[in-house]
């Protein structure tokens, strides 16, 4: 077994379900200090991170990650306990194997072989490691993000290993991710007898003239990098279980992912005068997740690209599709930001699993990765 499959392993074996990181940083820290870096410990609250950084000169690469991992559903379920990884005709089971345990062992020893061949690179590695990636994400990466640039530390180019790839290793690398905004509207009306309807008001009925514009409006038309922006509701809800009685309330929560052709403001402004031409009385409650942002072609993709193809012989595909990511903080600090790991196709499910030698392969193209950029 090789040493990333070994580390993977060992990391899955901790039940970091978020906040929790249960050792995880302390032993991807330990690695990194045999090899000449530097470790900040930044909690925020409960959740515990790291800043890890090999150099003081420019340009700035940092690898970004997290140790926390979803829960794992009915472990009965699973063909191995999620927390007691096993390797089974070559491929690696266990939570967080591809999301993105795998991919934080590629980054360790990728960085090992790199710095035992080349200890004068130029430039300097760096390592912002969070266990709030899969939970609320406001005590994590945004927060030392905002701590590096306090003291004026920039990042220049940010590889996340989120598992990227659809079919095979490395054929898709994300170079952007849409914006995320979603709402809570509460519609409210006047609860009664559906035998006395003048006597009420339906929340439903008087909303559903506005719902249908909502869900019909073109918001753009989105460009080279993303498609339009779409509009999804994603619950309703209203009454009170009851078959005779006019509910007194609806509420609707809904969410949409934009592009850089439409901003957030634009999206507010649109609902809320939807919601307001048809003289609804409601409640609206905001949530942005995130802004879009892009990488283009420059320098990190370049290299990725190239390191791609020098390991696997194919290429690879540019994509700013799936949902969010910790790049959404790192991006608007004007940072190179992509997103490159495992396949994607098991995340958050039961037998979570990856191809044990796609992470010695990821490792490889990480390895490149550096050299392309730091030599």
């Amino acid at each position: 077994m090789s040493d990333t499959q070994k580390l993977a392993i060992d990391l899955i074996s901790r039940d970091s379900v978020t906040p929790d990181d249960k050792g995880c940083q302390t032993l991807m820290a330990e690695r990194l200090q045999a090899i000449g870096f530097n470790i900040e410990k930044l909690p925020f609250e409960e959740v515990e991170n790291i800043w890890a950084r090999r150099g003081s000169t420019p340009p700035l690469f940092a690898f970004a990650g997290h140790t926390d991992v979803v829960p794992t559903g009915p472990v009965e379920q699973w063909d191995v306990p999620p927390f007691e990884p096993q390797v089974i005709d070559g491929v690696l089971y266990g939570r967080g194997a591809a999301d993105m345990k795998g991919s934080l062992a590629a980054m360790i020893t990728a960085t090992e072989r790199f710095i035992a061949a080349h200890p004068d690179h130029k430039g300097s590695i760096a390592y912002l490691i969070t266990s709030d990636e899969e939970g609320p994400s406001i005590n994590g990466t945004v927060k030392v993000v905002e701590h590096l640039q306090a003291r004026n530390e920039k990042i220049d180019m940010c590889l996340v290993g989120e598992p990227s790839s659809t079919h095979k290793l490395g054929d898709v690398v994300k170079n952007g991710r849409r914006g995320s905004l979603s709402g809570t509207l509460v519609i409210h009306g006047k609860q009664g007898h559906v035998a006395y309807p003048h006597l009420a008001l339906n929340p439903v009925h008087q909303s559903a003239a506005a719902i249908k514009e909502l869900v019909e409006i073109q918001w753009d038309q989105g460009n080279e990098f993303f498609p339009p922006t779409s509009f999804q509701i994603s619950n309703i809800h209203a009454g009170t279980g009851a078959n005779n009685v006019i509910p007194g309330d609806l509420e609707i929560l809904f969410n949409l992912r934009f592009s850089t052709q439409t901003t957030e403001q634009e999206i507010r402004q649109k609902v809320e005068a939807v919601l307001d031409k048809y003289k609804l009385d409601y409640d609206l409650q905001w949530n942005l997740s995130g802004h879009p942002f892009i990488t283009p072609e420059g320098e990190l993709v370049a290299a990725t690209c190239k390191a791609i193809k020098k390991v696997c012989g194919y290429d690879t595909e540019l994509s700013t599709a799936g949902g969010t990511s910790d790049g959404r903080f790192i991006a608007p600090t004007g940072s190179q930001v992509i997103e490159l790991g495992p396949l994607n196709a098991t995340i958050h499910q039961i037998n979570e699993h990856v191809l044990a030698e796609d992470l010695d392969t990821l490792s490889e193209i990480y390895e490149e990765i550096l050299k392309e950029l730091l030599l």
